[in-house]
């Protein structure tokens, strides 16, 4: 599992990276045409993982209640995200990977239910969950990538 770890993680890094000169209003500004934003996904990325991970194994949530209901799936922006709450998921982007790596190494998830996502792919353990995280997670960076293109676009256009 520590590559499959290290992928995670290197992977929010470069998400870190590349947001980082975007303004507050980038990152929760909504594009014509979708319906989220660009830190709805990365807060979504890390509201999921707790699921999947911790309450599927029968464990509480590393992250706020509130923050988790704000974002789970199914759910969507519903107002602005501060400064703060973004330095927050910033935070949280990669030190709820390094929790999740050792709570595994600890063993934490000795009574995960067995569940089939909304892609038919059934996940026996925490080992079939954390692959999956790789591909939800790129999932979101596949979202995000234009978002950002759009909201840079959108600037560009408003100081011509």
């Amino acid at each position: 599992m520590e590559k499959q770890f290290e992928i995670i993680r290197n992977t929010r890094r470069f998400l870190l990276n590349f947001i980082g000169d975007l303004t507050i209003d980038q990152l929760n500004e909504i594009p014509l045409g979708f319906n989220n934003n660009i830190i709805w996904n990365i807060a979504h990325m890390i509201a999921a993982q707790q699921g999947i991970c911790y309450l599927r194994g029968g464990l509480d949530l590393k992250i706020d209640q509130k923050m988790f209901q704000a974002y789970k799936p199914d759910t969507k922006p519903t107002g602005f995200v501060t400064s703060e709450e973004v330095k927050i998921i910033k935070q949280l982007l990669v030190s709820t990977i390094d929790q999740l790596e050792t709570d595994c190494k600890n063993n934490a998830f000795t009574n995960y239910t067995s569940w089939i996502n909304r892609y038919g792919v059934q996940h026996n353990n925490i080992d079939d969950t954390i692959y999956f995280l790789i591909f939800h997670d790129g999932l979101h960076i596949g979202y995000i990538m234009p978002l950002n293109r759009l909201v840079k676009r959108t600037e560009m256009i408003s100081t011509i």
